[in-house]
């Protein structure tokens, strides 16, 4: 957790840790994140620092596990929404089948002036037109409605993606390994995150979150074909490198706290 140092001081840099802090605050929304497909390639803090909210700067960490202070990550993350529910209401906070769709975000790494580490989130396209109009009005996060399907054959996971009204279309497919008993600090890095950073009305919002550990398989990327990158500003020519992290998790049950100024 956050801490403030003894002389009053700027507060410590959140630890990474495979567990979640404790929540603020009773949950306020619950949802099942299934079939997560994690594409990282390694940056410049540089190509990432521009695109990011009031009170944040990019998170770092180099493949080694240290953090070098130069280099940052983007992630092209897939995956299935599945039994989104508001406990605040009870059995009357269920969706159903209507909260349920398919994602493929893009997303960045973030520290703030707390010490909190986060996500920002700089696209991300939902397969169903009210999951992201609703989400794109009650968090400010840049929810896209878009045609999203899933294949799974084998031991391969396949996700693609077309935005309505545009000529962006993302496909990427990968095949599952083994699971990782034991991960990585980078790996920690870019799937244990306890929070998303959000800009909106000229301040920045900090939603934090929690789940169980991640269960992580290694996999290895057989497909990929994506403009969602170039289009949430990064590099064009990012995707046409090899990424530097492929990782799946068959998912987890994740909850949300209200957001903090």
């Amino acid at each position: 957790m956050t801490a403030t140092l003894p002389d009053g001081g700027a507060p410590s840099l959140q630890a990474v840790t495979p567990t979640a802090p404790a929540l603020p605050g009773r949950p306020w929304i619950e949802q099942a994140w299934r079939d997560v497909v994690f594409v990282h390639w390694r940056v410049d803090v540089s190509a990432v620092a521009p695109l990011l909210p009031a009170g944040t700067r990019p998170d770092t960490m180099a493949p080694d596990g240290t953090d070098d202070g130069t280099t940052t990550w983007v992630g092209l993350i897939a995956f299935s929404f599945e039994d989104t529910r508001f406990p605040p209401f009870g059995p009357l906070g269920r969706t159903g089948s209507v909260g349920d769709f398919l994602e493929v975000n893009v997303r960045v790494y973030t520290r703030d002036d707390s010490g909190r580490r986060g996500v920002v989130f700089l696209s991300l396209d939902a397969g169903k037109f009210l999951p992201a109009a609703a989400a794109r009005v009650v968090t400010g996060t840049p929810y896209h409605w878009a045609r999203v399907a899933r294949r799974q054959h084998g031991d391969r996971t396949a996700y693609a993606v077309h935005r309505h009204g545009s000529r962006l279309r993302s496909l990427l497919e990968v095949e599952v390994g083994e699971p990782i008993t034991e991960p990585t600090p980078l790996e920690s890095f870019l799937t244990a995150r306890w929070g998303m950073h959000v800009g909106r009305a000229g301040r920045t919002w900090w939603w934090p979150n929690e789940h169980d550990s991640w269960v992580v398989h290694r996999a290895s990327l057989t497909r990929l074909r994506d403009d969602l990158i170039g289009a949430a500003g990064l590099p064009l020519a990012l995707t046409e490198l090899e990424p530097d992290s492929v990782l799946y998790s068959p998912g987890v049950v994740t909850r949300f706290a209200g957001p903090r100024a």
